[in-house]
């Protein structure tokens, strides 16, 4: 494995200042329906367009500079709508605009407003429906003035600017919309837009996200980041079930990623795109053989990302248990064994332990970054979880005797990772990251001198160079693999809180301790949401709320479009930052299944809340199988008994949660927690 193939040379100083993904002040609110994907850009900064749109080839994944709306001399610059009278040219500026999501009857929506004393514009953008490859963008504009004033919207793509006259009062909004539409040209896409007086019917989409899952709280913070993931995170998905890694970023794909998006499309209600990518997970990246693929490619049984196999398995029971799909198993059943029983290959058992090894670690790093052969806390994790779940999975489709050995398998690796003394991956009372295959805890890597990573980065600055602690450390314990109230978790997370604004100031953890890191030091979003996760099953709500809150004032937090990590970036040869619909994935698993713990088996369903401190209420609306479950959690009023009301029957609250049959209806619960 090479460290270039992270390389590529998109260099954000070549170009309009639009090629940059990480302006100053910007924020991008993502929309799709599988047939197209756009990003609305709004700059507060002036450092780029203020308000631009990016709609992206659907197939094809690339740098920014390579969305269809991108102009290589001036940027988003065209793709901005201009109000021009007789005397003035009205354009948004950075000062001005105020975005937010809303929805157009359910349908998500961006709305961007500018102003000055003269007049007032408000656009939202939106994808009416889920069968044509169509974004709209409705256009309102007023006087302050009382007397009527001609004047003329313009915008355009190219140098052929589209124009359409209007009239504005102060009385009233004069409305338009814009339609943009992809059409494939030869072996290319184009964008083809025209105006027109109004909006088309948006009934399917509008549909198709009432199905789709809704929350509101007490919290406008966490209301925001719910929504904004759950809005963002299906459009990330195109209708071939292709999704970027990292959008403009890696411009590549991994079976790790995509399975635990796909699993989350399918807790959000949005089933189709969720089948969609297993589909397609279980044909093109898992072979015959049972490995899987990582940034678009096969590895040697020393770089393969041992875990993938078991994210991809738990992420299929996650998708059967809500939807109660076996059909998907059964068609893709030959790919089941093959995945569960590739990481019991005698390539990867260590033989003393029984515990699997190689020499690539969870972020990717390897045997050119100092990683020896050794056994990685989360590849011991994620086999054990997933073969625990291709064990129920091989029960619902009868295979009992493949159930019977990988249930087997998956408490003998358990058990060792746990209760080794010699070789498990708990020291000193706390999880580690890795031991190398003497039993020695890996505490440092050292770079191979012909690495060829950028000068400057902590990994090639002086040492000692640190493996733990590391964010991963704490997915045990978000996941409930062992007591999240145990010394073992308590430790654990003391350990990581080393980790929380290392090099850098205004919160954020980083992935693990900075001076192994062969990027730059910056905290990273969906790591630090895994700590949330651990924190909230640990009950440390102090921390969650930290977590949280910071996310809300990170950049981007306006629209909720998280970049991998904040910090600075050796460009080229590393690709620009990019946003990452991992941190949407995990902000959605949160919520649904930690704060509000709704957990569905295949044949019964766990339902255990629990409401953070200050947080009053939350409410939500999913889809369960073929029925909607509708979920209130909230305070006890005035001497109110804590809970669960279930179709009129009053069951008494515990910590552990209430069991259910399968609902084959439309069910409403209500939770009373305790004050």
């Amino acid at each position: 494995m090479e460290v270039a193939e992270h390389f590529y040379a998109d260099d954000p100083a070549h170009g309009p200042p639009d090629a940059k993904t990480t302006l100053d002040g910007v924020d991008y609110f993502f929309l799709g329906n599988g047939l197209i994907q756009a990003a609305v850009q709004v700059c507060s900064s002036g450092q780029g367009t203020p308000l631009g749109l990016l709609i992206l080839h659907p197939e094809r994944l690339g740098p920014k500079r390579c969305a269809l709306t991108f102009d290589l001399e001036h940027g988003l610059a065209l793709t901005t709508v201009t109000v021009h009278t007789g005397t003035r040219v009205f354009a948004p500026h950075g000062q001005s605009l105020d975005a937010q999501w809303t929805d157009v009857d359910g349908v998500p929506a961006a709305r961007v407003t500018w102003q000055d004393d003269e007049l007032r514009v408000e656009e939202v953008f939106y994808c009416p429906n889920r069968h044509s490859p169509c974004l709209v963008r409705a256009i309102r504009a007023r006087s302050a003035s009382p007397s009527a004033l001609r004047a003329v919207f313009r915008t355009g793509l190219g140098h052929e600017p589209l124009e359409y006259p209007i009239e504005l009062t102060g009385d009233a909004f004069t409305e338009a919309s814009l339609s943009y539409e992809l059409r494939k040209s030869g072996n290319d896409w184009r964008v083809d837009v025209r105006w027109s007086g109004s909006a088309p019917d948006h009934t399917d989409g509008t549909r198709y996200w009432g199905r789709c899952a809704a929350l509101t709280c007490s919290s406008p913070t966490l209301e925001h980041l719910f929504r904004a993931a759950r809005n963002q995170l299906p459009a990330a998905v195109v209708a071939s079930g292709m999704t970027d890694g990292g959008i403009w970023q890696y411009n590549l794909e991994w079976a790790r990623d995509q399975a635990f998006v796909a699993a989350v499309l399918a807790t959000l209600g949005a089933v189709e795109p969720a089948r969609t990518m297993f589909d397609r997970l279980l044909t093109q990246f898992v072979s015959d053989e049972g490995d899987t693929v990582d940034s678009g490619r096969r590895r040697p049984p020393a770089e393969v990302e041992l875990d993938q196999n078991g994210y991809l398995l738990t992420a299929l029971e996650t998708y059967t248990n809500w939807t109660g799909d076996l059909d998907l198993l059964r068609r893709h059943w030959p790919r089941i064994p093959a995945l569960a029983e590739f990481p019991l290959r005698e390539m990867f058992r260590h033989s003393p332990s029984g515990l699997l090894h190689n020499r690539r670690e969870f972020w990717e790093r390897h045997a050119v970054h100092g990683i020896q052969d050794g056994m990685e806390l989360t590849h011991q994790l994620y086999t054990a979880l997933g073969l625990a779940s291709a064990a129920r999975l091989a029960r619902l489709v009868a295979q009992p005797e493949q159930a019977e050995r990988w249930a087997r398998e998956a408490q003998r690796i358990r058990q060792a990772l746990l209760g080794d003394a010699r070789f498990g991956l708990v020291e000193n009372g706390r999880f580690i990251k890795r031991r190398d295959v003497s039993g020695a805890v890996q505490r440092t890597i050292t770079p191979a001198a012909e690495a060829g990573l950028p000068s400057g980065v902590p990994l090639f600055g002086e040492g000692p160079h640190y493996l733990n602690p590391d964010t991963s450390a704490v997915l045990p314990i978000a996941l409930e693999f062992v007591d999240p109230h145990g010394a073992l978790a308590r430790n654990t997370l003391a350990e990581v809180e080393q980790l929380w604004d290392q090099r850098w100031d205004g919160g954020g953890y980083g992935r693990y301790h900075v001076s192994s890191e062969p990027d730059s030091p910056g905290p990273w979003p969906f790591p630090s949401l895994f700590v949330a996760r651990a924190y909230l099953e640990a009950g440390d709500d102090d921390k969650v709320w930290r977590i949280l809150n910071w996310l809300r004032s990170a950049p981007g937090g306006r629209a909720g479009t998280w970049f991998e990590f904040y910090g600075p970036r050796p460009i080229p040869p590393y690709p620009q930052v990019g946003v990452i619909p991992w941190t949407w994935a995990e902000i959605v698993c949160f919520f649904i299944h930690h704060l509000l713990g709704v957990r569905p088996g295949y044949a019964e369903l766990v339902l255990r809340p629990r409401l953070l401190a200050g947080l009053d209420r939350v409410e939500v609306r999913l889809r369960l199988r073929d029925n909607t479950l509708r979920v209130g959690v909230r305070r006890p009023r005035d001497g109110e008994t804590a809970g669960f009301v279930v179709g009129g029957e009053t069951l008494p609250y515990t910590p552990a949660g209430v069991r259910l049959p399968m609902p084959s209806t439309d069910l409403e619960v209500q939770v009373v927690t305790p004050a």
